[in-house]
């Protein structure tokens, strides 16, 4: 027996705020990302793996408050424990080597292309499994082609949002990139969901898992608090706002004049000039005439 899916049983406020946190999570993980590409690279690992675990959490977070606006008609919905858990931890993962990929080659050329893909296969991974957690008596079917453009989405909007966060050109570009990155994940959910068709046992309740109201309500708490810690690290640090390194402070030193700070205004072919010096006096030729 088929059933019938219903991804939007609350209307558009389970696809908003799904969106929405997609959208903190991607600004949060690639402001730390740009944040990393302004550092020694004695501090560049520390600044990765936080925005790693901020994406990962808010495209986690994302994905499972649309699945609570999920339905089947007939039939109760239920999720396995570990294999939810396990979504996040591929989440993480994966989107942890995308940005590193990114973080320590750059932004263009080979390593961004490989950055975006494995960015986007980390989303696409996170999603089917948490798919696959899902307990319900019946059997869930794809559509292949369906399911092959949702990855194709994920790949190229993680792309696109990786470039737009090693542009480092201020705030803007990175409300930009965060908006495409809640694009890629916020597409790639609800396309993957658009290849999904159930056909019914009609026997029983599933024997397994636990209600979407008494598992993913509490494990949301531990994503979204993460997030809301990261926002506080990024809103605080005074690199983050701006993308651009601090002015470096002058030094002064009492009884010492400050140096002018001087502009070169005649270009570089310009010649120095040298600074004038008086010859000692010992060494000065007289020019008054001796009386001998």
């Amino acid at each position: 027996m088929q059933g019938t899916v219903d991804g939007f049983s609350y209307g558009l406020v389970t696809p908003l705020v799904a969106y929405l946190m997609a959208c903190l999570g991607g600004a949060l993980g690639l402001r730390c990302t740009t944040r990393s590409l302004l550092v020694a690279r004695s501090w560049r690992p520390g600044w990765l793996l936080l925005g790693s675990a901020a994406i990962g959490s808010g495209i986690w977070t994302m994905h499972f408050i649309g699945m609570m606006g999920f339905t089947i008609q007939g039939t109760p919905i239920r999720y396995d424990v570990p294999m939810t858990f396990a979504s996040l931890a591929v989440a993480i993962v994966m989107v942890g080597l995308g940005i590193f990929i990114v973080g320590y080659r750059g932004t263009r050329g080979a390593a961004l292309f490989t950055g975006g893909t494995v960015t986007g296969l980390g989303i696409a991974s996170m999603h089917y499994l948490g798919m696959a957690g899902m307990r319900l008596d019946g059997e869930l079917r794809y559509n292949t082609f369906t399911v092959a453009a949702s990855v194709v989405i994920a790949m190229a909007a993680a792309t696109a949002a990786l470039w737009a966060a090693g542009q480092v050109r201020g705030f803007l570009w990175s409300v930009g990139a965060s908006l495409v990155m809640g694009l890629a994940v916020s597409g790639m959910h609800y396309t993957g969901m658009a290849a999904v068709s159930v056909h019914l046992h009609g026997t029983a309740e599933p024997g397994s898992g636990e209600s979407a109201a008494a598992l993913l309500a509490p494990m949301l708490i531990g994503p979204l608090a993460f997030l809301i810690l990261a926002g506080v690290v990024v809103i605080f640090d005074p690199m983050m706002v701006t993308g651009r390194l601090p002015a470096a402070p002058v030094e002064h030193k009492p009884g010492v004049p400050a140096r002018p700070t001087v502009h070169d205004t005649a270009g570089p072919a310009a010649r120095p000039v040298r600074p004038h010096t008086r010859r000692p006096l010992a060494r000065r030729r007289s020019r008054v005439p001796q009386n001998r």
